[in-house]
C-alpha cells in the first residue's frame, strides 16, 4: 500500500506537442513582404532626402514616391516574400520549422 502524500507525477512525453505552424508560416511572410517591400522603396527614398531639403515638403515628396514607387512594384513584393517563405520552409532554414 502506498500512503506518500506526494506520488510521482506522470508525463507524457511522447504526446502531441503545440507547433503552430500556420500562425508562423503568415509572421515569417509578413515580415519577408515588408523587408522587400522597403529595399524596393529605399532607393528612391534615399533620392528624394538628398534633393529636397528638410521639412513638411520632403516629407510629403517622400509619402508621394513611395506611393508612386510601391503600387507597381506591389506584386514583386509579394512573389518574392511567398518565395522566400517556401523556401525557408521546405528546406527548414527558419526558425520553428526546424525540429
Amino acid at each position: 500500500m502506498n500512503l506518500d502524500p506526494n506520488p510521482p507525477r506522470t508525463t507524457q512525453r511522447d504526446g502531441p506537442r503545440y507547433r503552430p505552424v500556420a500562425l508562423l508560416g503568415l509572421l515569417y511572410f509578413a515580415l519577408l513582404f515588408l523587408g522587400f517591400g522597403l529595399l524596393l522603396v529605399v532607393p528612391e527614398l534615399v533620392q528624394v532626402f538628398e534633393e529636397i531639403a528638410p521639412g513638411p515638403e520632403q516629407q510629403a515628396a517622400a509619402q508621394q514616391a513611395v506611393h508612386e514607387v510601391f503600387r507597381p512594384r506591389l506584386p514583386i513584393a509579394l512573389v518574392m516574400a511567398l518565395a522566400a517563405t517556401a523556401v525557408g520552409t521546405h528546406f527548414k532554414l527558419l526558425p520553428g520549422f526546424r525540429g
